[in-house]
C-alpha cells in the first residue's frame, strides 16, 4: 500500500507535534500548520489524503473548511478535534461531513484507531454533508466530562438516521432531554415530538393512550379520542418508562414496530404509522425479560441502539458548570443572582446526587428562592443536603412513606394530568379510575380469603352476585385455595 500523508491544522504548537509523531510511528507522512489557509492550499492543490484539523484556528474556523474540503474533494476524509466540548460541536461536525470527531483532551492511541479506520472504509460518501446548522442559543445537554463527550459523539452519529433508540439511565439523568435532541436536531424535526410517560398512565388507559379509540369502544367513550402515534405522526414519539408498560400493550407495541400499523381501541381498519420511536427506562428491562414481565422479542426491536446515560456521581466534573448554568437559568427567571463559594462547590462535587441532574437542579432552585445572601457558602450546602431524601432500590426516591389511599390516589392523578399537559385526558375517566382501583382490591380480597367468593364478598361488603358480576367485567381469575 502506498505510503499515506495526513495534513494536521492546530493553532497548539504542542499538538502538532505530539500528533506528527504518534502517526509517524505508525508510517504515515505528515505536513502540519498551524492556520486554516495553508491547509486550505495543500487540499486546493490535491496533496494529502487525510485531513485532521481543530475547530478554533487564528485565521477561519475549522467548521467552516468541512463542507468547502467535501465539495472540492469529496473522497477526502477529514477528523475534527476541538476543545470546545459540547453537543453542538459534535452535531456541526457530523452534519458538516467530519468522518469523525475527538474532543481535547484525547488519547493518541484512539487517534491512531480513528486514523486506520477512515484509511480503511470506503471514501465514497453518497449525499455528501449535511447542511443542517442548529442554533447555538440553547443547548439541550450540558457538560464536557468524558462519559458527556461519548453521548455526543453517539448523538451525532444517530442525528441523520431513523432508527430505533433505548435511552437507559437512573431517574433525573436527563433521558428526555436526549430524546428530545434526536428529535430537534434530526430529520424529523418540523414534525410534532410526543411523550407519554408509562409510569404515569393507568394501565387500563395505556392502549387508548397510544392508539387512541372509537366511539363506544368502552364505557364513557362518547367520542373517537386521536391516540399518541397519530399525534406523532411524521415525527417522533417518546415511550418514557417503557418498563412500566403492561404485557398486553407490548404485544400491540410489538406488531406496530414489526408491521408499521396499529388498530385504535374498538377500531377494525389498520392504520399505517410513520413514526420514530424512541423508548427510555430506569429499570433493568434484561432483568424484566428474565421475569416474564418484558417481552423479549419488543427488547431486542427497542434496543437497537442503546444508550445509557451516566448518573451525576459518574461525571462529578460536571457539576460545577451545570450549577452555573442552573444559576444562571433561575436568574434569568427573575430570581436573585447567585454565588456558590469554592467549599460549597467541592461539597456538591463530593456529594453522591441519589436523584441526579434533576436534584442538582431543584436543589439550586431551593437556594436561589430561599436565601437572602448573594454567596453560598458550605454551611448553606451541608444544611440542604442534609435534607435529601433517600432511594430505592430501583434508584427511585422515596417520597411517600405513610402518604394515605385518598393522597396516593390524588397523587397519582396529578401526574396522570400532568402528562398531558395543555390536553385533558379522554373522556370516560371516572369509570376507567374505578375499574383500576377494582382490579386490585377484588384481586386481594380474593387471595386474603384463599379464593373463597363468599368470604370475599362479606370482606367487601358486596354481594356475592355484584362480586361475580365484577370479576367477569374485569376477567379475575379465581383460584380456590391459593393465598
Amino acid at each position: 500500500m502506498a505510503e499515506m500523508t495526513v495534513l494536521i491544522a492546530d493553532d497548539d504548537s504542542a499538538i502538532r507535534t505530539v500528533v506528527s509523531q504518534a502517526l509517524s510511528r505508525n508510517g504515515y507522512t505528515v505536513r502540519a500548520t498551524s492556520n486554516a489557509a495553508t491547509l486550505w492550499s495543500w487540499v486546493s492543490n490535491g496533496e494529502g489524503d487525510l485531513v485532521i484539523t481543530d475547530v478554533v484556528l487564528p485565521d477561519e474556523n475549522g467548521l467552516d473548511l468541512v463542507p468547502r474540503i467535501r465539495k472540492i474533494r469529496p473522497d477526502l476524509r477529514v477528523i475534527v478535534m476541538s476543545a470546545q466540548n459540547t453537543l453542538l460541536t459534535a452535531l456541526k461536525a457530523n452534519q458538516r461531513g467530519a468522518f469523525e470527531y475527538l474532543p481535547k483532551p484525547f488519547d493518541l492511541n484512539e487517534l491512531v484507531s480513528v486514523v486506520k479506520k477512515a484509511f480503511s472504509q470506503p471514501t465514497s460518501q453518497p449525499g455528501g454533508p449535511k447542511r443542517v446548522d442548529p442554533e447555538e442559543d440553547q443547548l439541550p445537554l450540558i457538560g464536557r466530562s468524558p462519559a458527556m463527550q461519548e453521548i455526543y459523539r453517539t448523538l451525532a452519529r444517530l442525528i441523520g438516521t431513523d432508527l430505533t433508540v433505548m435511552i437507559t439511565g437512573e431517574s433525573g439523568t436527563g433521558k428526555e432531554l436526549v430524546a428530545r435532541a434526536l428529535h430537534d436536531y434530526g430529520a424529523r424535526k418540523s414534525g410534532t415530538f410526543v411523550a407519554i410517560n408509562m409510569a404515569a398512565i393507568p394501565r387500563e388507559l395505556i392502549e387508548s393512550e397510544l392508539f387512541g379509540h372509537e366511539r363506544g369502544a368502552f364505557t364513557g367513550a362518547g367520542q373517537r379520542h386521536v391516540g399518541r402515534f397519530e399525534q406523532a405522526e411524521g415525527g417522533t414519539l417518546f415511550l418514557d418508562e417503557i418498563g412500566d408498560m403492561p404485557l398486553e400493550a407490548q404485544t400491540r407495541l410489538l406488531r406496530v414496530l414489526q408491521e408499521g400499523e396499529y388498530t385504535t381501541v374498538g377500531g377494525r381498519s389498520a392504520i399505517r404509522t410513520n413514526v420514530r420511536i424512541i423508548a427510555a427506562t430506569h429499570r433493568n428491562l434484561r432483568r424484566l425479560v428474565s421475569q416474564g414481565l418484558f417481552r423479549e422479542d419488543l427488547f431486542y426491536r427497542l434496543n437497537v441502539v442503546p444508550i445509557r446515560l451516566p448518573p451525576l456521581r459518574e461525571r462529578t466534573e460536571d457539576i460545577p458548570l451545570l450549577a452555573r448554568h442552573f444559576l444562571s437559568e433561575v436568574e434569568s427567571e427573575g430570581l436573585p443572582a447567585k454565588r456558590i463559594d469554592e467549599a460549597g462547590m467541592a461539597r456538591l462535587v463530593d456529594y453522591r446526587w441519589p436523584g441526579n441532574v434533576r436534584e442538582l437542579e431543584n436543589l439550586i432552585r431551593r437556594l436561589a428562592a430561599l436565601y437572602s445572601q448573594e454567596l453560598i457558602g458550605l454551611d448553606v450546602i451541608e444544611a440542604e443536603l442534609s435534607e435529601a431524601p433517600v432511594m430505592g432500590d430501583e434508584g427511585e426516591v422515596e417520597t411517600h412513606e405513610g402518604e394515605s389511599l385518598g393522597a396516593s390516589v390524588e397523587r397519582h392523578l396529578r401526574d396522570y394530568f400532568g402528562a398531558h399537559k395543555d390536553r385533558l385526558p379522554p373522556p370516560g375517566l371516572y369509570d376507567r379510575i374505578l375499574r383500576e382501583i377494582e382490579r386490585p382490591m377484588l384481586t386481594l380480597s380474593l387471595e386474603a380469603t384463599r379464593g373463597n367468593q363468599i368470604k370475599a364478598a362479606r370482606l367487601l361488603g358486596l354481594n356475592r352476585n355484584t362480586l361475580r358480576k365484577k370479576l367477569r367485567e374485569l376477567d379475575i381469575q379465581v383460584i380456590r385455595g391459593v393465598k
